[in-house]
């Protein structure tokens, strides 16, 4: 049987998320299509929070 919990944790399906940025190797960072870096963008910080990458670290911060 699953915890109470357990069925309010995690979300029923998969979800897919479109982000306006990717990682740039080079850099480190996470930039816009535009190349500036991503936590350049205070519309982009206000809607998704943080612009997290995976540079070596599942929590590895840009901003």
């Amino acid at each position: 049987m699953q915890p109470f919990t357990l069925k309010y944790a995690f979300p029923k399906g998969i979800s897919h998320a479109v982000t306006p940025y990717h990682f740039d190797p080079a850099r480190q960072l996470n930039v816009l299509p535009n190349g500036r870096p991503a936590v350049s963008d205070p519309d982009l910080l206000l809607a998704v929070g943080t612009t997290t990458s995976t540079a070596g670290s599942a929590t590895h911060f840009d901003d």
